[in-house]
């Protein structure tokens, strides 16, 4: 999940400062946002999200949300009888989603802090409980082995990989680009119509082009980036944070997709 817009570096996001021996501080409790789908059914979901969570966990962000819609407009193609793996994935509502719109199998990932996969666990149920919807959920560490999370498609499945890979509010994060497209990599299905869908916003306006540089990355690697959506809301997360106001309340789609099968590849843009 992204940092403040007033954290200019790695560094910084992950340098915590240490406290006095006799400062104590208690985290603020968990808390909840409801999500209403916008087709079919207009099931009412309750996303629940940890308490202050250095990992970001604890909001329910904009790209998300706008991902999830998109879902929703495109679920012929990304996501009926298909098999879906989010990574990085917060309160999970994306995945959540496909469960609910006709997906084969959802995994539903995040960094493997208990509280993070705990949390997931708790919408999972919640989610089979009122809807009948099934999301796996696992821990995992972007670049780290796979296998587990191969095991949860079905056994003819797993020499192929997932058909649809999302990723929202993630490629802030500079340090682990190289991690990032080596899982999408390793998990996206080989075919012709696998997708990755990653969506975002520039929190840190002023560092956008390191946040571009994620499908740079992937381009190196023989993926074909189109851009797909630009969607200009309301208002930003977080209002009072310095940058540009207009692209900190903008939320950018890209697909990815394996080369060889179309001969015009997208030029990556914003």
């Amino acid at each position: 999940m992204p940092p403040p817009s007033d954290v200019d570096s790695d560094e910084e996001l992950f340098g915590l400062p240490s406290e006095p021996e006799d400062y104590y501080l208690p985290s603020p409790p968990a808390s909840s946002r409801t999500h209403t789908l916008t087709t079919a059914a207009h099931e009412k979901l309750t996303i629940s999200l940890v308490g202050q969570n250095p990992l970001w966990g604890h909001y329910l962000w904009n790209a998300a949300l706008v991902l999830s819609r998109y879902l929703e407009t495109h679920k012929s193609r990304l996501i009926q009888d298909r098999s879906v793996l989010e990574l990085g994935a917060g309160g999970g509502l994306p995945s959540l989603t496909c469960a609910l719109r006709g997906a084969a199998s959802v995994v539903c990932t995040d960094y493997p802090d208990p509280s993070l996969v705990r949390n997931l666990q708790v919408n999972a149920d919640a989610l089979l409980k009122a809807h009948g919807g099934v999301v796996k959920v696992e821990g995992y560490l972007w670049g780290a082995d796979t296998a587990p999370l191969i095991a949860h498609l079905p056994e003819e499945k797993r020499t192929e990989g997932f058909d649809t890979l999302l990723l929202s509010d993630l490629v802030f994060n500079h340090s682990e680009h190289a991690k990032l497209v080596d899982t999408v990599l390793r998990t996206m299905a080989k075919r012709e119509a696998s997708r990755a869908l990653v969506f975002f916003t520039p929190h840190r306006p002023w560092l956008l082009e390191q946040d571009l540089a994620f499908f740079e990355s992937a381009k190196e690697k023989g993926l074909i980036v189109e851009k797909v959506l630009e969607e200009l809301l309301e208002k930003p997360m977080f209002e009072e944070d310095k940058g540009d106001r207009e692209l900190r309340r903008t939320v950018f789609g890209y697909e990815l997709r394996w080369g060889g099968f179309h001969s015009n590849e997208a030029d990556v843009e914003v």
